[in-house]
């Protein structure tokens, strides 16, 4: 028999609190690597895409921009959605988009076809993360045992490891059915998400009856895709793409503070000056990472004169070194000490790439990398942390919505960046000019957390056991 809810607290009506439901954890970890996965087996896709349908690297890059501006609209929109719903229909619904998406691209007959099953696709991941908070926070609210640092920890280093080995998994997928099946591998992985969601995933009422904020949603997403459309190609020519992200931000402004059930409750978020500081923080430590990513990936390869599979394995200790420091500090959520840590070693790694010459040697390119995983593991942990301990326990589904938007907001300013520090090809100059723009972000992720003494007092919220007052 599957618990219900109550409509009141949206607690399992289950026997006595005994810890975290593990049987939620298969369905969260499923659930919550659709993203990573989808985002990084494109990769190794993006050159026999465009053979196929004759299209040049400009026109296939949308495959690419396509699920980042699907996920940074739906992230924020499904999370409220969870809310006020609840996980597991949203979760449901999500990742069967997902397989639906799967089964497009898998038959798409043009690169535009293609482009709106990305779309889908992104639309379809945006559930899970969302859905997972919102249970780790029920589950909290259940037991009287607010201590989600360990499943918090299986979430990251779950992503992380799944963006590790994406790429390899695409490149085996296109040698086993070619590109398609970069897509058709979506189908059993929704099904084994449907199948997990609907077994163990408890069914739950909304608390109250309340209308869906959609002018609000609407005004929402026409700020963020113009502002990303804009940071995509930042040109003159387009500048009525900010001027639009402005007016809608003036209108959503405007819908938000007089509704009486917003979509984002602006005058409690106003009011949340550590939770705002946290959005700021997520968007600084992942243009940096981003910016590292894609920077130093184009600097191998032209700069130094790297094959792409040399350039592959170069950057593996950055990956090996955020997932081992994930794995290792994740159970002490230690919040200020890992955001302090992981700026200042950002600093570092930045100002060591600044020594980095086309005739360096293999060890201090190796080096560069795993010095900058140690932060990227870090501030991941501590930010999702933080914003558990910060946010609204009504609306934390939608709040862990946001802290991924501005993750992606973090990627395509990083995009921009590199785009303008490499005009022509990535040469050993731009890339220097690159480290100086991460070095500056770094430096104020730094100086945001130093002062912070909030951040040492985010300690585990104190919970009522069921049956007592």
């Amino acid at each position: 028999m599957i618990p219900r809810l109550s409509a009141r607290t949206g607690q399992a009506a289950r026997p006595s609190p005994t810890g975290f439901d593990r049987r939620l954890i298969p369905p969260m970890l499923f659930g919550s690597v659709l993203n990573p996965v989808n985002s990084s087996m494109i990769a190794v896709a993006l050159v026999p895409i465009g053979v196929a349908f004759g299209a040049p690297p400009a026109e296939t890059a949308w495959l690419v921009s396509a699920l980042y501006l699907a996920t940074a609209v739906g992230q924020p929109v499904i999370g409220r959605l969870v809310d006020m719903y609840g996980p597991r229909r949203l979760y449901l619904a999500g990742t069967a988009l997902v397989g639906v998406a799967g089964v497009l691209g898998a038959l798409a007959p043009s690169l535009g076809a293609l482009i709106a099953a990305r779309v889908l696709l992104g639309f379809g991941t945006s559930a899970a993360y969302p859905a997972a908070m919102r249970l780790t926070r029920s589950e909290a609210e259940r037991t009287g045992q607010d201590s989600p640092a360990g499943v918090l920890t299986a979430l990251a280093v779950a992503n992380q490891t799944v963006a590790v080995v994406g790429p390899a998994l695409g490149g085996l997928l296109i040698g086993l059915g070619g590109w398609r099946a970069v897509f058709t591998v979506n189908v059993p992985l929704s099904a084994a998400c449907l199948v997990l969601g609907t077994l163990r995933l408890p069914r739950s009422r909304p608390a109250r009856r309340r209308g869906v904020d959609l002018p609000g949603m609407a005004l929402f997403a026409l700020l963020l895709l113009s502002l990303m459309l804009f940071l995509m190609d930042p040109r003159t020519g387009h500048w009525y793409l900010p001027v639009l992200s402005a007016a809608a931000a003036a209108g959503f402004a405007a819908r938000e503070l007089r509704v009486r059930d917003p979509f984002v409750d602006l005058r409690v978020l106003g009011g949340n000056g550590p939770l705002l500081t946290t959005y700021l923080r997520q968007l600084l430590a992942y243009t940096t990472s981003y910016a590292f990513m894609y920077g130093y990936t184009q600097w191998l390869e032209q700069g130094r004169g790297l094959t792409a599979s040399t350039a592959g394995l170069t950057l593996l200790p950055l990956s090996v070194s955020a997932l081992i420091v994930s794995t290792l500090t994740g159970r002490r959520e230690a919040v200020r000490a890992k955001l302090l840590a992981g700026s200042a070693l950002q600093v570092a790694g930045c100002a060591l790439l600044l020594l980095v010459r086309a005739d360096s040697p293999l060890w201090l390119l190796l080096a560069v990398g795993a010095v900058l995983g140690v932060p990227s593991g870090l501030i991941g942990l501590a930010t999702q942390n933080a914003l558990y301990r910060q946010a609204d326990p009504e609306r934390i589904a939608s709040a862990a919505g946001l802290l991924r938007t501005f993750m992606y907001l973090g990627a395509l300013g990083a995009s921009a960046a590199t785009a303008a520090f490499y005009p022509h090809r990535a040469d050993t100059a731009g890339l220097h000019g690159l480290a100086l723009f991460m070095l500056a972000g770094s430096a104020l992720l730094l100086a945001t957390t130093l002062p912070d003494r909030s951040l040492g007092r985010l300690v585990p919220a104190p919970t009522t056991t069921p049956g007592k007052a």
